[in-house]
């Protein structure tokens, strides 16, 4: 009984273990964070909190440009991110995703669905900001509506 209640311990001792690589998961936690405020600021269309994400630059001014022209053009947005993977060399952190999200002009009309993957190009290790973007992300819809017309209208 004794050597049971030995190995019982033991095994909770292992598994309260906090992570091998301490420093990693915290920026990996960070990282995380910072792609779900980045999220939640688009939804809520709180462009203070876009910006402070936002590295300064040419590359982001685009980004930050076609935010704007969402929140004007949209009463409501929902946007849902799913991280695939996460590459980190040095500083640099790409960010894979995919996405989907309404926007509604009004509260009443169905509105517009779309879904597509990119990437998030992050850079940092204690503070994580936004470097730049590849790839088909919900950022500039509206301007996508305006070259195409009404797509997917639900």
């Amino acid at each position: 009984m004794g050597s049971l209640l030995g190995v019982s311990l033991a095994v909770a001792a292992c598994s309260s273990k906090g992570p091998e690589y301490p420093e990693d998961h915290a920026r990996y936690k960070r990282i995380d964070q910072a792609v779900q405020s980045l999220r939640d600021a688009y939804s809520k269309k709180d462009l203070s909190a876009v910006t402070s994400l936002l590295l300064p630059g040419d590359t982001n001014d685009r980004v930050e440009q076609d935010i704007r022209k969402d929140f004007q053009n949209f009463e409501e947005i929902k946007v849902d991110f799913a991280v695939d993977r996460i590459v980190i060399e040095g500083e640099t952190i790409d960010v894979f995703l995919h996405w989907q999200g309404q926007w509604k002009r009004n509260r009443e009309e169905m509105g517009i669905r779309e879904r597509g993957h990119g990437v998030l190009r992050w850079v940092g290790v204690q503070s994580i900001l936004l470097q730049g973007v590849e790839g088909d992300l919900p950022f500039g819809m509206a301007a996508r509506q305006d070259l195409g017309g009404e797509r997917r209208q639900s």
